[in-house]
Parts: structure tokens; sequence; C-alpha cells
């Protein structure tokens, strides 16, 4: 039996895993590898370390299926020169690899990130920080490095789980996701305004300790930290012996495989693609994947020139009730787009059970 190894369970394995198995020739399997036995939806961690949804709502199963394998596991090394997966327990031989590990935080080497924040990258480290914040007395500060999407939204979503709580949203731009429409950015920072959430722009943090944060000259004493100012592939990854190209993600040709290894493909946060990573991207990534893996199984000529991945835009939430969505150059505000994001999740949990 011919064996397509999968390792991660992120949204990219996912959706090549459903894309795939059609396809698939009956003399192949697929194994996924994952230290959980769920897939994540990792677009909510930051629900889930606020406390407004449970680690229940923030997860769905992997696929069943009797061609797919699924083993729960560590991957401490990735032989690709041999074909090997080498986990904490045992050995994976492969014939096809995808590498959908995701990533994790990125601290820039800032003096005390690493020991003094909290994270909402993995499921764990997300139930690390709800517990942190539950454990918070009242009218205690809560600093948030990092004012993209996810810190836009765990800062949000912190404001509705605990009116209490003083806190600080330490964003290095001069506005808010300054990458969008001056119309976005000004709803965003009026809700936070609104909602007495300290928004400080032109931020650098040069030092984090356990009850401060020293941005450029000046010191914020804070209860807690939570860190979303960046994130680079997993060690595993970075591990590999290939070229890596921006953000320290792995280069890859136009089949987004690893050059030299066409055997090997990457998809999601680790891969060096023109679009930031997301879950949107991985999802466009993977469908790719599976039809050049089916190319070549089929034994048919790979097309000149794979299509663009089509970018459907951005959907943020500002709470349970407003939210925001840039989607086909278009600005949607308030509750409309907040709608659109808890459609879009039911519609991914649909098809995924």
């Amino acid at each position: 039996m011919n064996k397509i190894v999968c390792l991660g369970g992120g949204y990219g394995n996912m959706r090549f895993i459903q894309r795939m198995l059609p396809k698939l020739p009956s003399d192949y399997s697929i194994t996924l590898v994952d230290m959980n036995p769920y897939h994540g939806l990792k677009t909510e961690y930051y629900a889930l370390a606020a406390g407004t949804k449970s680690e229940k709502n923030v997860r769905v199963d992997f696929p069943e299926d009797d061609k797919v394998e699924v083993l729960f596991d560590t991957i401490t090394e990735i032989d690709i020169e041999n074909n090997k997966v080498i986990l904490e327990h045992s050995t994976l031989d492969y014939d096809k690899l995808v590498i959908g590990l995701g990533c994790e935080d990125k601290y820039h080497e800032v003096p005390g990130a690493a020991e003094h924040t909290f994270s909402i990258q993995t499921l764990r480290r997300s139930r690390a920080t709800y517990e942190q914040v539950g454990d918070l007395k009242p009218n205690a500060t809560i600093g948030i490095v990092g004012a993209g999407l996810s810190g836009i939204e765990i800062a949000s979503e912190l404001r509705e789980s605990r009116n209490d709580l003083r806190i600080k949203l330490f964003d290095r731009g001069e506005r808010i996701l300054p990458m969008y429409p001056a119309r976005l950015s000004a709803y965003v920072k009026r809700w936070f305004d609104e909602n007495d959430v300290d928004v400080i722009p032109n931020s650098n943090i040069v030092k984090v300790e356990a009850d401060k944060v020293y941005n450029n000259n000046e010191s914020h004493d804070v209860d807690m930290c939570i860190w979303t100012a960046g994130v680079q592939p997993v060690e595993v990854v970075r591990n590999l012996p290939v070229d890596f190209g921006p953000g320290g993600r792995v280069e890859l040709n136009q089949y987004h495989q690893i050059p030299g290894y066409r055997n090997v493909y990457v998809v999601g946060d680790s891969a060096a693609l023109e679009h930031a990573p997301s879950a949107q991207v991985a999802e466009g990534q993977a469908e790719q994947i599976a039809e050049v893996i089916d190319d070549v199984l089929q034994g048919r000529e790979l097309p000149g020139e794979m299509p663009e991945i089509k970018m459907q835009g951005i959907l943020g939430s500002l709470g349970s009730k407003e939210g925001f969505a840039y989607l086909k150059e278009r600005t949607v505000t308030g509750r409309i787009a907040r709608m659109l994001k808890s459609g879009v999740l039911w519609m991914y949990k649909l098809g995924n059970n």
C-alpha cells in the first residue's frame, strides 16, 4: 500500500484530505499525524482564551474513512532525504508528504517575551491563556502586543468577557490595520474607544517582564501580557534542509512542492506565498495540492501554470455582536459583518461533520 502522510491536522490538511479521498487510487492510503485527537479551529482560539466559547466549540473531529489512519504523536524530525518522518514513538515511511504543521509565536528577540507572555497560537496554549485570564483579580490590566487581526479579536473578546479589565493594545503602526481602507480602521478604533480599550499606536516593545511591558522608553504595568506580534514556522520545519523565504517560510515551486523533493508538499502557515498566512490561503493551497497529486498519480502532465489562489478578503469580530469585513474591495462593518463571520464558521463545521 502506497502512503500519503499528512503532518498536522489544521485547515490545510483537513481540506486536502477532503478533496483527495474521492480521487485516491485503491492502492493508496492517507495517514494523518497530529498531537491532538481533533482539528482545532484556530481562527476561534481568541474566544477560547477569553472564555466566551468552550473548548468543545472550537474543534471538530478528524475525518473517518477506511482509507484514513490517524496517529496521535509528536513529530521530532522530518527526514526528506530518506522519505521518513521520525515520531516520538515510531517512524513513518511515506510516498507523498504534505507538511501542514502551522506556526508558532515569533518574539523578534525581545527579552522576556517568550518567558512572560501568553499565546493563542495553539489550542493548548489558548487553554492556558484562558486559565490565566480567569485567575486575574478584578480591575487587572492586560497588555496585548500586536494589533493585527488576532490582537484585535482577543482584545474585543476580553472586553466582552470581563468588563472590569483594563486592556492595553500595543499597535506597531500609526493606525489599526493599515493595509485596509481607512474607513475600516476608523470603525475598529471607534469600537475600542467606545468600549474602553486603550490602543497605543507606534509601539515598539523592547522588553517584557512578569509585571511590565516596555514600549519605547516607557514602562507599562500589567498583570498579564498576551503576544500576537508575529509568527514563524514550527521548529521541526525550520530544521529542514531547504531554502526559506520571507518570515522563515519554506520556498516552494508553483506546484507547492519543495524544489528537489517533488514528493514533498507544504501547505499553510509554513509555506512562502505572496499572501499572508490564513486559513483561507491554506485551504486554497490544499485544493491545488490535491489536484497536483491526482495528476501525478494518474500519470497526467502537470499544468504549465497553476491558477492564482483567490482571496475573498478578511472577516473579523468585535465581540459577539459587531465585526468588520473587507470582501472583494468592499468594507462591511457592524452586525452584518459579524453575522457573515458566524455564518462562515457554521458552514465550515457543517462541511466537516
